[in-house]
């Protein structure tokens, strides 16, 4: 790194202070012109801190047009890198401010952005300053009314936050629309889209009668693909009323869809603007995950209305109060709407998979982070999903009816204020009369705990003790931890008569001892039921002994866990010793598939994850460093002898499964989930693609086109895939989100050419480099997903999707700060893969105006 360069400041929680000044109400006007819009912003400004003389307005990339305070040109201001320093002797007082920027540059896609002919904001986390000079901070709260000005013809629909209060045609051409929103709310939630669409209307009537207009608004031509978003909003508005009793507040909620987004979506107020790919669904262009992930996210931005916007952060550090608990609230919905388990598992691959490492990794940070030198790189798995587990573990201690309580009491104390993760649990602990005091730890403290677990029985007294010890190693951010508050879920169950108890263990201390009185010889015990807290569980477990928790344990999570944890040891028996250990793995995969194939698993969805092996990343966090191309092959190898083992059962479940109707209902996403699944393995084993062809020919939904494709993408059966996916291009190649799930099967493939074929993607013509999704779908693919090639023995492919970062620096810094995530762990590679990797990482850190996003990443694993 060049050391002569400044490095970004850190921003510290311990630094905050009030803001001084209370904006009472905000009054904007829009001119949007693509290349020219004028912004005047009317501010009633009231001094909080009478000893305040100055008035501090955040601003980036603006030209300031005027200034005036009380009608009257005002000068005494000075011009900032970041913003204005007004001097503000005043009490109270007018403020109006006329800025001007080019939102058709903005290539960054955060606050005020033209692309694809429509206007369009982000504004979360500190975006709003790219529109307008304000304190751009989600603790100041304040009404806010809009007028919107624009070309009739070209933009027809002009919409922001609220309630619509007035429209009219002007003489030029153009049109105004005027909107009111009677909530107070901080900046961040305010948007603003203007363009043509198409627009979905239906209503809803809330349980106290009210009635409320809901829009859809898609792009041209895509009205067909959007019932499924209106459907999901409509259960999402019925699930929070009867399960939490929060009902919408406003009287009209829109959704825009736009395929140029850095995000999944945004909770905006009465306004939320999704990345077009988690609206649009219909069977022939969405597959199964896509309408999970439309329904899901739909119900995320829709909670967040209460669980975000009435109430909301008091600073960027308290994140995981609205994130991680609307997560929660999501998954609770989503378990509710479709498969506990199926999205349980889901959960729980995406915390030992990805948030597992981030808390070993160089940006390891507690769910309420102590410091970061870029807002955007607080959107984390961290804060979001290990936030959501910590919710799930206050749940878990106060149960439903007492969590409830906790919910009621929280919105009572703090409905239109900014808050703290503190003032959220001091509601639940108030509320139950439980008490969370050192459970306040998991918000404070980094790190994924170690438990450790050993039971011993005695006959004679028929009592099982079960000794817990826990310890959570140090972090790159924090050397010194204190013992946590765990909640340990176990169950009791008995193979011969199916009988179960169950109940939760609180672990405080260092080491414990869970004792269970009246047990009999023959039961066994299963701990941290339904992930009941997010640890690592160190045991020693026989693979008998597993396969009896994977045939009879009641809680279909332990059962997949102990599967895992199966595969994962015969995977590493492999990766070992490769020379001899091969025949014993094959016999043992064998003896799981008998036993779980003769099993009668009526439960298809779940019998689908007992016979998916453990993911990549979720093996390489078992072990310090790693030879990365050889637990891949001792994957691939498990992989084939599961393939193998599962031939007549494949074959079976092939044909035994007929083409019906295509209905996402829980039953039939499992069905197809399996077959698909088989279908994988009979071609792996078999090395014959006469059923994925047919699959792929005769398929009248997406999700069996792309297992056919995927199915088909082996090294054996290469030049079927590259027929097929001719075909597929030619058929989706006007539809760019159809067109992205392409991308994504060429650059997740194993092939030796990879990078000249990462060219001819990238060189697409429906390729651009400025749309995240299109990065994400060829780049992050790559990096992410394509284990063999990114980690080829040369170090070409940490060089390709260096130069890809590089590239995107200047363009999109959050998709680059995300993208290059994979790189960040490179001392867990051997030998010369991680001196090339740790290369490229410097090259990074030498890039000429490094961005924040990048410059923290970065800096902090070359400093680790």
């Amino acid at each position: 790194m060049d050391n002569s360069v400044v490095s970004p400041t850190a921003r510290r929680l311990s630094d905050y202070k009030p803001y001084g000044f209370e904006i009472r109400s905000v009054d904007l006007t829009f001119e949007l012109e693509p290349a020219n819009t004028r912004v005047t912003s009317k501010l009633k400004v009231k001094k909080q801190n009478l000893r305040l003389n100055k008035l501090y307005l955040d601003g980036s990339g603006l030209e300031l047009v005027s200034f005036k305070i009380n009608g009257q040109v005002y000068e005494s201001y000075k011009k900032t890198a970041s913003g204005l320093e007004v001097v503000f002797p005043f009490e109270s007082a007018d403020v109006e401010i006329v800025t001007q920027f080019n939102p058709e540059q903005n290539k960054s896609l955060e606050g005020l952005y033209y692309a694809a002919s429509t206007f369009c904001t982000q504004c979360e986390a500190e975006g709003f300053r790219k529109i307008s000079y304000y304190p751009d901070r989600p603790d100041v709260l304040s009404v806010w009314s809009v007028k919107i000005v624009a070309d009739k013809h070209k933009y027809p629909y002009l919409l922001s936050n609220g309630n619509k209060t007035g429209e009219g045609t002007l003489p030029d051409g153009k049109h105004w629309v005027s909107w009111h929103d009677p909530f107070k709310k901080p900046c961040y939630l305010f948007a603003l889209v203007a363009g043509d669409f198409d627009l979905l209307s239906d209503e809803y009537t809330t349980q106290s009668g009210r009635k409320v207009n809901l829009e859809l608004y898609v792009d041209k031509g895509n009205a067909g693909r959007g019932s499924h978003a209106l459907e999901s909003l409509k259960k999402s508005m019925k699930w929070d009323e009867d399960t939490f009793g929060l009902e919408y507040d406003l009287d009209i909620y829109m959704i825009v869809a736009v395929d140029f987004f850095n995000m999944g979506a945004m909770e905006n107020k009465g306004l939320n603007v999704f990345n077009s790919k988690f609206v649009l669904a219909d069977e022939e262009s969405a597959t199964d995950e896509d309408y999970f992930n439309v329904e899901s996210i739909i119900a995320h931005e829709y909670f967040h209305n209460w669980t975000g916007n009435r109430v909301t952060c008091r600073d960027w550090f308290q994140l995981s109060l609205k994130e991680g608990l609307t997560v929660f609230r999501d998954q609770q919905f989503s378990s509710d709407m479709s498969s506990h388990i199926s999205n349980r598992i889901k959960q729980v691959r995406v915390m030992r998979e990805h948030q597992f490492a981030e808390d070993a990794g160089p940006m390891s940070h507690p769910i309420r982070p102590e410091e970061v030198i870029e807002m955007n790189n607080f959107y984390t798995v961290t804060v979001y999903d290990k936030g959501a587990e910590v919710i799930r573990m206050i749940h878990t201690l106060l149960g439903a009816e007492g969590f409830r309580k906790g919910m009621d009491l929280y919105f009572k104390r703090h409905d239109g204020q900014a808050v703290t993760c503190d003032d959220f649990v001091a509601a639940m602990q108030d509320a139950s009369g439980v008490d969370l005091e050192q459970f306040r730890r998991w918000y404070r403290q980094s790190g994924t705990p170690v438990v450790t677990v050993s039971k011993k029985y005695n006959k004679d007294t028929k009592k099982l003790v079960i000794k817990l010890e826990q310890r959570t190693p140090a972090t790159a951010d924090q050397k010194q931890k204190q013992d946590l508050h765990i909640p340990v879920a176990w169950e009791l169950f008995d193979k011969t008569e199916n009988k179960h108890s169950s109940g939760v263990f609180d672990l405080k201390q260092q080491a414990d001892q869970l004792i269970i009185d009246d047990v009999q010889q023959q039961q066994d015990i299963v701990l941290f039921t339904d992930f009941s807290a997010p640890v690592k569980i160190e045991q020693t477990t026989s693979t008998e002994s597993a396969i009896e928790v994977m045939l009879h344990a009641h809680d279909s999570f332990s059962r997949w866990d102990a599967a895992q944890t199966v595969y994962s040891d015969l995977i590493w028996q492999i990766n070992d010793s490769p020379d001899n250990s091969c025949a014993e793995v094959e016999s043992a995969i064998n003896a799981i598939v008998q036993k779980l194939t003769g099993a009668n698993i009526s439960d298809r969805g779940l019998l689908c994850e007992l016979l998916s092996l453990p993911g990549f990343d979720y093996l390489s966090e078992q072990r310090e460093t790693l030879d990365v191309l050889a637990l891949y092959q001792a994957r691939e190898k498990v992989k084939h002898f599961l393939a193998s083992a599962l031939t007549d059962f494949a074959a079976r479940v092939i044909n035994e499964v007929s083409s019906s109707e295509y209905r996402y209902a829980t039953e039939d996403v499992a069905i197809r989930r399996l077959k698909n699944l088989m279908l994988q393995y009979h071609v792996l084993a078999t090395e014959e693609f006469g059923h994925a062809e047919q699959q792929f020919t005769n398929a009248t939904n997406m999700t069996d086109s792309l297992g056919a494709l995927s199915a088909m993408r082996t090294e054996a059966t290469l030049p079927q895939f590259e027929r097929h996916m001719v075909a597929f291009e030619e058929r989706w190649r006007q539809d760019v989100l159809v067109l992205d799930k392409w991308f994504a099967l060429h650059a997740g493939t194993d092939r030796d050419d990879i990078l000249a074929t990462m060219d001819l993607l990238t060189s697409h013509q429906r390729f651009n480099f400025d749309n995240p999704n299109r990065v994400r779908s060829v780049v992050g693919t790559f990096a992410f997903y394509n284990i063999p090639q990114f980690h080829k023995a040369d170090g070409s492919g940490y060089q390709y999707v260096a130069d890809n970062i590089i590239r995107l620096n200047s363009v999109n810094p959050q998709v680059a700060a995300r993208i290059v995530t994979p790189m960040l762990r490179w001392k867990k590679l051997m030998g010369e893969r991680r001196d090339k990797m740790q290369n490229q990482l410097l090259r990074i850190a030498d890039t000429p105006d490094l961005s924040k996003d990048l410059f923290e990443k970065v800096s902090k694993s070359l400093a680790e």
